[in-house]
C-alpha cells in the first residue's frame, strides 16, 4: 500500500505559487490531492484549497496541463 504524506507547509507554499502564476498545474492539483486525502487536515490548510477554488470558480485561475508553472 502506498502511503501519500503531504510536505509540511505545502499548502501554503502551493497557495501562494498559484496566486502569483495564475495558473494551477498538475502537480499543483496533485499536491492539493495529497493534502485532502492525509488525515487530518488543518482548518488553515481547508480554508488556503476553498480560496482556491472559489479563484477557480471567479476564473481567477487558468487550469493548465503543464506539470510546473516553473518552466
Amino acid at each position: 500500500m502506498v502511503t501519500i504524506s503531504p510536505l509540511p507547509c505545502a499548502i501554503s507554499e502551493l497557495f501562494v505559487q498559484i496566486t502569483i502564476s495564475g495558473k494551477i498545474t498538475l502537480a499543483d492539483r496533485y499536491g492539493i490531492l495529497a493534502v485532502l486525502l492525509h488525515e487530518p487536515t488543518l482548518e488553515e490548510e481547508l480554508r488556503s484549497i476553498d480560496r482556491i477554488l472559489h479563484s477557480l470558480r471567479k476564473g481567477r485561475l487558468q487550469v493548465v496541463n503543464e506539470l510546473s508553472a516553473l518552466l
